[in-house]
């Protein structure tokens, strides 16, 4: 049998593996689907379960002595491998439950290339690690972050583990938040790919280290590659130190969130 990755780098695996995923994604919306309890609030539906099986065929079929680490399915694959893919097949599950179709697939080898699909819009963010791009209809067109839409998406889902001292809804009642920026709340991590294309000037979200979560490594890798500014809402690098994560398209804006975050505390 001829194994048809054959040849592709590895932006091209993760590039292939999310749109296999958004494939499924597109073409199960609609449909009543069974929902997984994950507890807390959190569950998944049977397109993330199908959309990640489809990912994990292509990663499988095309980098087979590597592991994988899937949002729904856990560890896979090699024992001890070297290399590890981290999987979000459908981020943004109940804007998807509920007909909203923003939604990201999100494929990323640890420490290297990464995949964003938006399963809708059909583009695909893509980075080898040093450049970013964003591949749709033919076109291959390098991202460039900027500020310029002054606007800045805030996660506003829980868990808070930063309150009382900060919350990301307090910095929506910052002054000088209002006078410079508007909120956007999208529930995904597409969020950060738009921070990267220029269609947002920053990212925001409180939580622990985010640098290997399936949900946040390829947007944060896609950033990173753009140019933007990467850091936790604490202005420290991200890791098992930070906490959460702030992105902006530039210096400028990243210090004018730190600050503000920093008095919203």
């Amino acid at each position: 049998m001829i194994n048809s990755y054959a040849g592709l780098d590895d932006t091209g695996v993760a590039v292939a593996a999310a749109r296999a995923g958004a494939e499924v994604v597109r073409g199960m919306y609609g449909r009543r689907l069974a929902r997984f309890d994950k507890g807390g609030g959190d569950f998944a539906t049977a397109a993330d379960v199908a959309a990640e099986k489809a990912i994990l065929e292509v990663l499988h079929a095309a980098r087979p002595d590597d592991s994988v680490l899937g949002e729904e399915g856990g560890r896979q694959g090699a024992v001890g491998a070297a290399r590890q893919w981290l999987v979000d097949p459908l981020c943004g599950t109940l804007n998807y439950a509920v007909g909203n179709m923003l939604v990201a697939v999100n494929v990323a080898l640890r420490g290297g290339a990464a995949a964003v699909a938006d399963p809708f819009s059909g583009e695909v963010f893509c980075t080898d690690g040093a450049t970013a791009r964003v591949l749709h209809e033919g076109a291959d067109v390098p991202l460039v972050p900027t500020a310029a839409t002054r606007l800045v998406d805030v996660n506003l889902d829980p868990p808070f583990p930063s309150a009382p001292d900060f919350r990301a809804v307090d910095l929506l009642a910052h002054a000088g938040f209002v006078e410079r920026f508007r909120p956007r709340v999208v529930s995904t991590t597409l969020a950060l790919a738009w921070v990267a294309a220029g269609k947002r000037a920053a990212y925001v979200t409180d939580g622990g280290d985010l640098s290997g979560s399936v949900h946040f490594a390829a947007g944060i890798a896609l950033c990173r590659a753009a140019g933007c500014v990467v850091t936790g809402i604490d202005g420290a690098p991200i890791g098992e130190a930070g906490r959460g994560l702030v992105v902006a398209a530039d210096a400028e804006t990243h210090r004018s969130l730190l600050s503000m975050i920093r008095g919203a505390a």
